[in-house]
């Protein structure tokens, strides 16, 4: 783990694209800001995480309902793919970062 020390209004790169900025520091907390190109999902750890059981719960479910279909990411019949678990919860591209 890289471990950086920051004052207020300095920045982070990574890669090219992603910048964090340290906005405000309040005691033991730290704000930061964080601009990155819209294909990046950003979430605090533990909603990643929550999202991510939401994920393999759906996809277990999915899973039963399609019985013997197989995996689900194969096509159904007709061509139409099966969308990610994500999807079915509700939170496409427009819906992928929180407000903190």
């Amino acid at each position: 783990m890289l471990v950086l020390s920051r004052q207020r209004d300095e920045t982070i790169m990574i890669g090219d694209d992603i910048e964090l900025t340290i906005v405000d520091i309040r005691g033991d907390k730290v704000r930061i800001g964080i601009k990155a190109p819209a294909d990046v999902a950003v979430h605090r750890k533990e909603v990643y995480d929550a999202i991510k059981r939401e994920n393999e719960q759906a996809a277990q479910l999915h899973q039963k309902e399609l019985g013997d279909a197989g995996p689900p990411n194969k096509l159904r019949p007709g061509g139409k793919s099966i969308p990610p678990a994500a999807k079915l919860y509700g939170r496409g591209p427009n819906q992928r970062r929180e407000s903190a």
